[in-house]
């Protein structure tokens, strides 16, 4: 375990986020461990390097004192998640937050339709962020104005998807594996695919696994973090 002057002086902590976690809780109950742990002044540097949302489980960084200063650089590398889409439904958040709001037909999908539209989601891509997102417009997030009705427009956003494989496919879920540069939404990559297959999608399950060369294989839960620093004399 670190020392008081190594998390001052900069440390990179990985962390493997729990299912319906914030990323702002996950940094709030390192940041109170650390203060009581290990006497730490009540203002000291952290945050984490890229959001993930409560739905989501896996790799967060988190950075503290002068590596505060690394966050956009680790931002800014590619990242690796895995997950699932179910077909043939769609929410208006694009997951789990929402009810769904309109079922589709997959009788006519199967394997090889399935490996068609892969491709066309490879390399530099248009995608519009999903409205439940945290994307800012005249000053309020976009998922504050969805959730009071307030119906706006997204603009589309180039981002690149540097791999897309289908891991497993049991209709009407299909599992997958992506390595996409930042800012990439895999809630509009699922809205997306279910409409490039003539249906409709959502995302189910979504697991980071991957920032860089930062592995989530390597990190711990808020909670092992927390005995970790605790036990540590």
């Amino acid at each position: 375990m670190k020392t008081a002057t190594e998390i001052l002086d900069g440390q990179i902590l990985l962390i493997d986020k729990p299912l319906k976690w914030s990323s702002f809780q996950a940094v709030n109950k390192l940041k109170y461990a650390l203060k009581r742990e290990l006497s730490l002044p009540k203002k000291f540097k952290i945050g984490h390097a890229g959001t993930l949302d409560p739905l989501a489980t896996g790799l967060l960084i988190i950075c503290t004192g002068k590596f505060t200063k690394r966050i956009t650089e680790i931002q800014g590398q590619p990242k690796e998640y895995t997950g699932t889409f179910k077909l043939g439904a769609t929410t208006p958040s694009y997951d789990l937050e929402t009810e769904i709001d309109e079922n589709f037909s997959i009788n006519h999908i199967n394997e090889a339709l399935i490996n068609q539209i892969l491709p066309h989601f490879l390399g530099e891509i248009d995608q519009k962020p999903p409205v439940f997102s945290a994307i800012k417009k005249d000053g309020i997030r976009m998922y504050e104005h969805a959730r009071a009705g307030v119906e706006m427009e997204m603009e589309s956003r180039k981002t690149t998807i540097h791999e897309f494989e289908i891991t497993r496919i049991d209709l009407p879920e299909i599992d997958f594996r992506v390595v996409c540069s930042k800012g990439t939404y895999i809630r509009s990559l699922a809205h997306d695919f279910g409409k490039a297959l003539e249906s409709g999608a959502h995302l189910t399950v979504l697991r980071r696994t991957k920032i860089g060369d930062y592995l989530v294989e390597n990190a711990v839960s808020p909670d092992e973090f927390e005995k970790q620093i605790s036990s540590y004399e």
